[in-house]
C-alpha cells in the first residue's frame, strides 16, 4: 500500500515511511492510494470470527509487506487486550464502550498499535526517534502508556495548561523514563500548531528525528476502524443496521469509521456530534470551513477548532459535499445540554455517561428524532472517572473509580511549563 500527501498527490510513501514521518514533508496528511474492499463473504460472516482475526483482516491491506504477518499478528494481540462492550441504554439506543483499556479512553487502541509498529520499524535504529504529540485530553495518556519503555523511542507530549482533567494530566505527567510532558500556556490548537511547525523544521529534524502519534499518523488513525467492526459484529447478530454517533474533536475516530464503511462495512449513517467548537457542523450547513478560536468546554478532548482529519473525510468523498451529506450529519451542543443529558440518562436509565459520550448521545437522539425507527449507537469514548471533578455534583458519587486510578494518587507530576511559542519549544528540544 502506498500513501500520498493530501497537499500533493504526487508525493508517495510506504506505510513504514508514513508511520515514521507522521506528516508529509509538505505538511499534508497521508492518505491511502486505494481503499481496499473486503470480501462480501467476510462481512456476512463477521459474527463468526474472533476480534483479532477481524482486526488483522481489516488492517493488513494498509500495512502491506512492511510488517511480516507474524509480527503484525503479535502487535494486534498486544493491542486488543480489552473488550468493547455494547450496552443497551434505552430502546434502540446503545453505548459502545471504548474505555476499558489501560488509560480508560478509546485512544488506547490506536496508541498501542502505533507503538507496536514504530517499535518494529525502529528495532535496529542507532538513533532514537522522538514521538512529538499534542493532546486535548486523552491522547496524551494513551500515547504515554502505549510507548512507555519502547526501545528507541522518546515521547514528548504537549498539553494546554489548565485545560485537561486532573486524571488526564496525571496519566501523561507521572510515568517518567522516556515520557516527557510540556505544559503549554495556551489552547490545544496552539499545541497542535507547534507540533506541525516542528515537523517542517529541517534543522530540528536533523538534530532530533520526529514523528507524531496524533490521529494525523496513519498508524494511530486506521486501527480505530476496529471499533466499528466489533460493533457491527454484535449488531449483525441482532440482524440490524445502525446509525453511529461519534463525539468528534479532531475527527480521526469518525473518519476511521467512514473508512470502514468505504471498505464495505454496512453502517447506515454517521453523526458527528460536537460541542460548541462547531467548525464542521457549520460547514455542513453552509459549505464554509471557517475555524474560530477554540472554546474550553466540559468535553475538553473535543475542544478543537480546526480538526486535522476532516480533510481526510472530504477526500473519502472526493470533495463531493452532496455525497458527504448523504452519509454524515453534524450537530453541536452546549455544556448546559451536555450536563442535562448526563443527569437525565442516569435518572431514567441508570447509565452514567461522561461529557463526551453525552455529546454523542445528544447527536444520536437528534438524528433519531428526524429519522424514527432506526437503531442507534453512540460511542462512549472515556470513563466518567476521568472527569470526576467536572461532572454534575449529584453524579460524582455514582462514579466507581477503577483500581488503576486509585494507584495513581501518590504519583508526582513532572512537566515543563512553557509559553505557546515555537521558538521556546524548539530550544528545549535542541538541548
Amino acid at each position: 500500500m502506498q500513501y500520498y500527501s493530501l497537499q500533493n498527490h504526487q508525493h508517495r510513501a510506504s506505510f513504514r515511511e508514513a508511520v515514521i514521518q507522521g506528516l508529509a514533508p509538505d505538511k499534508g496528511l497521508y492518505f491511502p492510494s486505494e481503499i481496499p474492499r473486503l470480501d462480501k463473504d467476510f462481512i456476512e460472516r463477521l459474527d463468526e470470527y474472533d476480534p483479532q482475526y477481524i482486526a488483522r483482516k481489516v488492517i493488513q491491506p494498509f500495512v502491506g509487506n512492511d510488517i511480516p504477518v507474524q509480527y503484525l499478528t503479535q502487535i494486534i494481540r498486544e493491542t486488543l487486550t480489552f473488550p468493547f462492550p455494547l450496552r443497551e441504554v434505552e430502546e434502540n439506543v446503545y453505548a459502545l464502550e471504548l474505555f476499558h483499556g489501560p488509560t480508560l479512553a478509546f485512544k488506547d487502541v490506536g496508541a498501542k498499535f502505533m507503538a507496536g509498529c514504530l517499535g518494529y520499524f525502529r528495532r535496529d535504529a542507532g538513533q532514537p526517534v522522538t514521538v512529538l504529540v499534542a493532546t486535548s485530553g486523552d491522547t496524551g495518556g494513551a500515547v504515554a502508556h502505549g510507548f512507555y519503555d519502547v526501545p528507541g523511542v522518546e515521547v514528548v507530549i504537549l498539553y494546554p495548561s489548565g485545560k485537561v482533567s486532573d486524571l488526564q494530566e496525571k496519566q501523561l505527567t507521572t510515568l517518567g523514563r522516556n515520557i516527557r510532558a510540556l505544559e503549554i500556556k495556551g489552547t490545544f490548537d496552539d499545541c497542535q500548531r507547534m507540533v506541525k511547525t516542528a515537523f517542517l523544521d529541517g534543522e530540528l529534524q536533523a538534530r532530533r528525528p520526529l514523528t507524531s502519534a496524533n490521529s494525523i499518523n496513519v498508524a494511530r488513525w486506521l486501527p480505530q476502524m476496529f471499533y466499528y467492526f466489533m460493533a457491527y459484529r454484535k449488531i449483525k447478530q441482532w440482524r440490524r443496521e445502525a446509525v453511529i454517533s461519534v463525539p468528534s474533536g479532531n475527527f480521526g475516530n469518525i473518519c476511521s469509521g467512514m473508512m470502514a464503511a468505504a471498505m464495505g462495512l454496512p453502517i447506515q449513517h454517521f453523526v458527528a456530534s460536537t460541542n460548541v467548537n462547531d467548525t464542521v457542523p457549520r460547514f455542513m450547513a453552509n459549505g464554509k470551513y471557517e475555524p474560530h478560536n477554540a472554546v474550553p468546554t466540559l468535553s475538553n478532548a473535543m475542544d478543537v477548532a480546526d480538526p486535522s482529519n476532516f480533510v481526510r473525510i472530504l477526500q473519502l468523498f472526493s470533495q463531493n459535499e452532496r455525497a458527504l451529506k448523504a452519509s454524515l450529519s453534524a450537530y453541536r451542543f452546549t455544556d448546559e445540554e451536555t450536563t442535562a443529558a448526563m443527569k437525565k440518562v442516569y435518572k431514567d436509565h441508570q447509565y452514567l455517561m461522561d461529557p463526551h459520550g453525552a455529546v454523542g448521545y445528544l447527536g444520536l437522539k437528534k438524528y433519531m428524532q428526524q429519522h424514527p425507527g432506526v437503531t442507534g449507537i453512540f460511542l462512549e469514548t472515556a470513563h466518567p472517572v476521568k472527569f470526576a471533578n467536572t461532572m454534575p455534583a449529584e453524579l460524582q458519587e455514582a462514579i466507581a473509580a477503577p483500581d488503576r486510578v486509585q494507584q495513581m494518587n501518590g504519583h508526582r507530576k513532572e512537566s515543563v511549563l512553557m509559553d505557546a511559542d515555537y521558538a521556546d519549544m524548539k530550544a528545549w528540544l535542541m538541548q
